[in-house]
């Protein structure tokens, strides 16, 4: 099961139990990731279970009747849950919650519906009914008594059956028996009750001698077991599905009358069956059940020919009651089995595999009973016929046949095309998927191959490939589950290498995927060089006055003029402007289940004015089949690590820009020499905190990452290991590189935006030192040694100094802002030390309770010195004292984060 599923499952479970509050869905969903295990455990003993939940029941006869119910119809996880259930009557405190539970929903529900209840007004009890009035009340009672005719109920099934199938095969009818077939009850071959045929029996038959009554009973036992009335042997009208029952003159002998009801459940048997036949014979119950209503009219045939013969001994008078009961004893047990199976069918509703299932089932139930074992394997042979077809053509061409939907695999109509658009779309996953109802029982273990085998020749027939597996062969059922696990086997092996090579070999996937690693992992550095010194400028404006062909025209040039021209994919990269900055898009990815989830969800992306530079993004042009492993959900995370890196190597470039523009400040003359000593010491730490990260995301995180996941698809044996290696690739760069903490990623976001407004406000500075400088500049009235200044040399230095005049203006209150030029970089200083302490003791915390041991290279990076240990030493002791409810003696100092980091 996967994170999702236990994920929504939780939440299904905590909103009918109606809990509010608490520590939510998260809480649960750890634990239960924590404590699963990798084998299955759905094998349980289940007879002790329901034993101790009798026991433990108020009303244990209603729970086995309910048991024995939905087992008749077989129900899938019965079994589990009700080793569940015996579980949960051992934790008394959960039974207690339960029961409260329990309680106040049904408080709620009473209240909800007093409140809801309509008022009905009585009549008056002194107003009389009208005889026409009593008359139609008469008759809509008796309506209403009498309910739907089994025919009208068989009617209905098959309708809604028949609308089922057609929503399925968009559109295309299926075949339908004409009306007729329904209307006329002689062609089914069993009792007419209520036809009106008179049964003049003439005399009683206790009237007559003994020998006239065996003589007599024994002809009408022959028309009962064909399914006719006798003249002293009558069936009785169907209510519902029961058995059948028979009506016998009373006036016969007892000796004779008890020999006969020890015959009549033959018939009984026989009138369940052939109804089951000529019910299961129409188009709508599916190909499986068409095939065991055939298997079984051939037994039955059988059974008439042995009535056949027993009429012709009766016709030679040789046949008595005693010889009939006799003759008919092998045939009693078959046409027994017949009518159980019936049963079971009709009662859990079976259609395809699930009446395979039942009938396997039964079959191994019957394992003692080598006669009953026979006759069931005989039945599942014959109806697995057509479901093995369907089998056959999915395993090996990867093509599905299956128009009355009894296959266990279900196609969707989804659009392989959506991929490369829509990020939620799930064309893998659910262009095919299985449907669990629907897999028999002695393929259960083999569902999710079979499921595989047919998608890795569907995606190859899709591109225009026609594929037959080599090694098929033809699936027949049998006992041994071995013979499946062969045939399935060898289909899946040759799939997956058909599928596995046509991906890396002619659709070149690991060109593709390094290709991406190139541009979104920034492992083309001359070309990032390149392409920041052409569009800094333009990534500067508001997104909204970005000319997107412009930034296109630009990707090219930086494309031709860097080494990245080899690249013969280079032409599937683009540039995509995002809606929304990096936090925003990764918080609403994280935020998924939350409060905070509906306000980020509704935000209106016009309220945040985001730069070009916050919206820039690449993205890649993907077809079929690839857009199988690169999905657009794939390339959203490589959008997002790609813009979490762009943005630290252009905070990087800020301040490499700020080292420069100090190199030219100290040519100026400064009020206070000091005061700039602040300013580089604070960029420098920044700059170190900046290449240290890009140094371990690139280094320590995604390379060596890539290289584990191109050691893994090399020795990938199918397309799903691909899938899983690649996916799990982009989830181990996406955590180590903090953009699955919350947490991190907001003290991390806080870092950078300390740094970018550092570099604004010393490039404001250093403006207003250089103009400074201008206007303290002497004039050129004097000229130079080159002699007298001309007019034009005058006219640029009046400009130069009315532009420098004029940004003072505009600046003037600047220096007011902080009260000194020292204060303010004290101020950023004191700001990003302390968002890097909170970034490092959070570091400390994952690395060592999370067990993510690749945090702590980056504390050692940071921290490489040993600068912010004793810091984070006095934060660790506060925090404790904080924790601690009552004062205690003082204790030495706990040992810092660094320690551990420095053991590793």
């Amino acid at each position: 099961m996967s994170e999702f599923r236990i994920h929504h499952d939780v939440n299904e479970l905590l909103s009918l139990l109606r809990v509010h509050g608490g520590d939510g869905a998260e809480v649960y969903i750890d634990l239960l990731q924590k404590n699963r295990t990798p084998y299955v455990t759905t094998t349980v003993s289940a007879h002790s279970a329901k034993v101790k939940i009798a026991e433990f029941s108020r009303t244990p006869e209603d729970f086995l009747k309910k048991y024995d119910e939905l087992k008749s119809k077989n129900t899938r996880n019965l079994d589990p849950l009700v080793y569940l259930l015996s579980k949960l009557t051992e934790d008394k405190e959960t039974l207690q919650y339960l029961q409260q539970n329990a309680k106040e929903r049904a408080e709620l529900a009473a209240t909800a519906a007093a409140s809801s209840a309509p008022s009905f007004s009585a009549p008056a009890a002194a107003s009389k009914i009208s005889m026409q009035e009593l008359e139609e009340l008469r008759k809509q009672l008796g309506s209403v008594a009498t309910g739907p005719t089994v025919q009208q109920s068989l009617e209905l099934t098959r309708k809604m059956l028949r609308d089922k199938q057609n929503k399925k095969s968009s559109g295309q009818c299926l075949p339908v028996f004409p009306a007729w077939v329904y209307e006329r009850p002689t062609l089914v071959g069993d009792f007419l009750t209520g036809s009106g045929l008179s049964t003049d029996t003439g005399v009683p038959i206790g009237s007559l001698p003994l020998a006239a009554q065996e003589s007599a009973i024994v002809e009408d036992l022959l028309y009962v077991l064909v399914g006719v009335d006798g003249r002293y042997v009558t069936a009785q009208p169907l209510a519902g599905r029961q058995s059948r029952t028979f009506l016998v003159d009373p006036s016969l002998d007892l000796s004779v009358r008890e020999l006969v009801n020890r015959i009549l459940p033959v018939a009984a048997s026989y009138s369940t069956v052939t109804r089951f036949i000529e019910e299961k014979s129409s188009f709508e119950y599916g190909q499986v059940n068409h095939a065991l209503a055939a298997a079984m009219r051939t037994l039955v045939k059988e059974h008439l020919v042995l009535v056949t013969q027993l009429e012709q001994l009766q016709r030679q008078g040789l046949l008595s009651l005693q010889k009939l009961w006799f003759y008919i004893q092998p045939a009693t047990r078959t046409v027994d089995i017949l009518a159980s199976l019936a049963t079971s069918v009709d009662k859990g509703e079976c259609v395809g595999g699930s009446t395979l299932s039942l009938l396997h089932d039964r079959s191994v139930n019957y394992t003692g009973d080598s006669q009953a074992q026979e006759l069931c394997l005989y039945l599942t042979k014959a109806a697995s016929v057509p479901y093995f077809e369907i089998l056959e053509k999915w395993i090996y061409r990867g093509i599905i046949n299956d128009p009355y939907s009894e296959f266990m695999v279900e196609e969707h109509e989804l659009r392989k095309e959506k991929i490369q658009e829509d990020y939620n779309d799930k064309y893998w996953d659910q262009r095919y998927t299985v449907v669990q109802r629907h897999i028999p029982s002695f393929l259960q273990k083999m569902a999710g191959k079979v499921l595989s085998t047919g998608k890795y020749l569907n995606v190859v027939r899709e591109c225009g490939h026609d594929v037959t597996c080599p090694v098929a062969k033809e699936v027949i059922y049998t006992l041994k589950e071995r013979a499946y696990v062969e045939q399935i086997e060898k289909a899946f092996n040759y799939a997956s290498k058909v599928l596995l090579n046509f991906l890396m070999e002619g659709q070149e996937l690991l060109a593709h995927l390094r290709s991406i690693k190139r541009y979104f992992l920034m492992d083309q550095g001359d070309f990032f060089v390149h392409l920041m010194d052409l569009t800094e400028e333009e990534l500067r404006k508001p997104v909204d006055d970005i000319a997107p062909p412009r930034l296109e025209a630009l990707l090219e040039l930086a494309l031709r003029m860097s080494t990245a021209n080899t690249d013969p994919f280079k032409d599937d990269l683009k540039i995509e402007l995002m809606p929304h900055d990096l936090i925003t898009q990764l918080l609403r990815v994280l935020a998924i289940e939350t409060k905070q989830e509906k306000a980020l969800v509704h935000a209106d992306p016009s309220e945040l004015a985001l730069s070009g530079l916050e919206a820039f993004s690449f993205d890649y042009v993907v077809k079929w089949p690839l857009s199988l492993i690169i999905s657009r959900k794939a390339l959203t995370r490589y959008q997002m690590l790609f813009r979490h890196l762009f943005y630290c190597k252009h905070v990087e470039r800020r301040l490499c820009g700020v080292w420069l523009s100090n190199k030219a400040a100290k040519q100026h003359s400064l009020h206070s020499a000091q005061g700039f000593a602040g300013a580089f010491t604070l960029r420098q730490r920044m700059l170190n905190f900046v290449q240290n990260i890009q140094c371990y995301m690139m280094f320590e995180v995604l390379e060596p990452t890539w290289h584990v996941l191109e050691k893994n698809l090399k020795s990938a044996s199918n397309i799903d290991d691909v899938l899983g290696h690649h996916t799990s690739f982009l989830d181990s760069c996406l955590k180590d590189c903090m953009l699955t903490s919350p947490e991190l990623l907001r003290v991390f976001s806080k870092l950078m935006s300390v740094c970018v407004m550092f570099t604004n406000c010393m490039q404001r500075f250093t403006q207003s030192m250089k103009l400074d400088g201008e206007l303290g500049r002497p004039p050129l009235e004097h000229g130079t040694m080159l002699g007298p200044p001309t007019e034009a040399e005058r006219a640029e230095e009046r400009a130069r100094k009315e532009r420098a005049r004029k940004h003072l203006a505009e600046h003037v209150d600047t220096p007011q802002l902080a009260s000194s030029f020292e204060a303010t970089i004290s101020k950023f200083d004191k700001n990003f030390s302390a968002h890097l302490l909170d970034l490092l003791a959070r570091l400390s915390i994952y690395s060592t309770s999370d067990c993510e041991h690749g945090m702590a290279s980056v504390i050692s990076r940071l921290d490489f010195n040993g600068f912010y240990t004793e810091r984070l030493e006095r934060l660790s002791a506060e925090r404790s004292q904080k924790a601690a409810p009552v004062p205690a003696p003082r204790a030495p100092p706990a040992p810092a984060p660094r320690v551990a980091v420095a053991a590793q």
